[in-house]
């Protein structure tokens, strides 16, 4: 029973050459973007079943930690920090709170961290970005009728946009909407 274990022990560790892979591999990865913890895990774990044959997931998740750890240790694997990059990045292109939120959430990024992100955020900003993109509202080029009013409405819903901000936005004139995107610059 003693020497199965070992042996269980034993199989279930990494090589040496799997842990210098991985940090090979992640230092490679996190050179070339930034990246999430999650991120970069599934990413080793990936690559790590297509280069080592037969490895356990107990070796898996060693090599996933290691990796992550290592990231970490070279100050290249921050999510607080990727969060808020990330957040005024997408503001500055128009993108709504919920829209942030969830692609953060998709990444693998912590609930509070992207609360803390999206803190500095200001939806009336982007949204007026948003519209400037798509010559909605204020920076419309011809004359407003019902229907395009409605589908311009659902453009905003549609991006993550609370009605009250769509409201506020459609109702600016457009030397309004240019000077309160002046006043504001975001990040």
């Amino acid at each position: 029973m003693t020497e199965q274990t070992a042996d269980d022990e034993e199989a279930s560790a990494p090589t040496p050459r799997m842990l210098a892979w991985v940090r090979n591999s992640a230092a490679y990865r996190l050179s070339r973007k930034m990246m999430t913890e999650r991120e970069l895990a599934d990413a080793i774990a990936r690559k790590a079943k297509q280069k080592f044959e037969g490895i356990s997931e107990s070796q898996l998740v060693i090599l996933k930690s290691a990796a992550v750890e290592f990231g970490r240790q070279m100050h290249a694997l921050d999510d607080a920090s990727y969060a808020g990059i990330r957040t005024k990045s997408s503001a500055r292109a128009g993108k709504s709170k919920r829209v942030i939120a969830r692609k953060l959430m998709d990444k693998g990024v912590d609930r509070q961290i992207i609360d803390q992100a999206l803190a500095e955020a200001d939806d009336l900003q982007a949204a007026l970005i948003f519209a400037r993109k798509r010559a909605f509202g204020p920076f419309r080029r011809v004359e407003r009728d019902e229907k395009q009013q409605a589908r311009e409405f659902s453009a905003f819903a549609r991006n993550g946009f609370s009605f009250e901000i769509g409201r506020k936005v459609m109702e600016m004139d457009r030397d309004e909407a240019q000077e309160a995107l002046a006043i504001q610059p975001l990040g």
